[in-house]
């Protein structure tokens, strides 16, 4: 983890750390939580399936932030968290097959993979495929930040770089990273597995990860 040292201008700036109630969150953490988030920063918060880091979907510098601090490159699937399925509908390409599909298994742990609408900023988009990953989480803290922020949240898992699973207690996430973001939400011990992701973009669904949401419905049989 040497590599995830402070830079000099970082040291100076620790991040909030807020506990909120992962089924009732105060709803003065949460606009505080989402003035932060519109004022360029960069928050760690729970979902469904695990801890999550996020930012502005806009916000150049920010996601920039995420690409460094999870040492992700240029073919990375950013996701795009969202409150409900008409708002994901915004995002991308859902004709009324997918549709059914989606709703069928939202919201809960799955990242979906789409075609991307030209809503979506070019900086967010896989570079040659023009697809976006896009999700409906099902924890009341995510969706209370997605309500008071009115757009989705841009989210990548917080799996740091060499680990494999999700960073799970929030005092642990405070300890490593407290100089590399601008918030930490503390809403209780988080899951160990991030959200299942399923390729929804060429037609047949593929599994590309498997998470902690079931993959059987999208497996393909041969």
């Amino acid at each position: 983890m040497s590599n995830l040292l402070p830079s000099s201008e970082q040291v100076e700036n620790v991040s909030q750390f807020f506990q909120i109630h992962p089924e009732n969150p105060q709803a003065r953490l949460i606009k505080q939580a989402v003035e932060i988030i519109r004022k360029g920063g960069v928050v760690i918060y729970p979902t469904d399936s695990s801890y999550a880091i996020g930012c502005q979907i806009g916000d150049k510098t920010a996601v920039e932030r995420v690409r460094r601090l999870r040492q992700l490159d240029d073919k990375h699937n950013f996701a795009l968290i969202c409150s409900d399925l008409s708002q994901l509908g915004l995002f991308a390409k859902v004709d009324t097959g997918l549709f059914r599909l989606l709703k069928a298994h939202t919201p809960g742990p799955y990242t979906f993979i789409l075609n991307a609408t030209r809503e979506v900023p070019r900086l967010l988009l896989h570079p040659k495929k023009r697809t976006i990953g896009l999700r409906i989480p099902s924890h009341p803290i995510a969706l209370a930040l997605l309500e008071e922020l009115g757009e989705p949240l841009m989210s990548v898992s917080l799996i740091m770089p060499g680990e494999t699973d999700p960073m799970s207690d929030p005092y642990e996430i405070r300890q490593l990273l407290e100089h590399q973001v601008d918030l930490v939400i503390d809403g209780g011990f988080g899951g160990i597995k991030a959200s299942t992701v399923i390729n929804l973009a060429d037609g047949e669904p593929e599994v590309i990860r498997v998470g902690c949401g079931d993959p059987a419905p999208f497996m393909v049989e041969a």
